[in-house]
């Protein structure tokens, strides 16, 4: 059970950096699903992404000019494998913050 959790958790890891640059890349939260992964064959990953919020943030009590705020997207990865209830059942999830400019 520890080995399905540790791929789980490393399933869920790969989801999360397709995600986090994705958004890189494209700079919004419209991307295609990931695609299968090497070595996660028996996993269901998901990912989702919201944002962007943007949020103003003053440093060292400069003004920031209109339009330069900062851009948070928060981009969530699921990784499962079996179903819930059965013994060999492994789920894990995590989530990561991306700032652009």
């Amino acid at each position: 059970m520890a080995i399905q959790q540790a791929r789980a958790y490393q399933a869920a890891r790969a989801g999360l950096e397709y995600g986090v640059a994705q958004v890189l890349v494209d700079k919004d939260c419209t991307f295609a699903p990931p695609p299968n992964l090497d070595g996660f064959a028996l996993f269901t990953i998901s990912v989702g992404c919201s944002g962007p919020a943007t949020v103003d943030i003053p440093e060292e009590n400069k003004t920031v000019a209109a339009g330069t705020e900062a851009k948070f997207y928060t981009i969530t990865a699921t990784a499962e494998y079996g179903s819930a209830g059965s013994p060999d059942y492994a789920y894990r999830e995590l989530m990561s913050v991306v700032e652009l400019p």
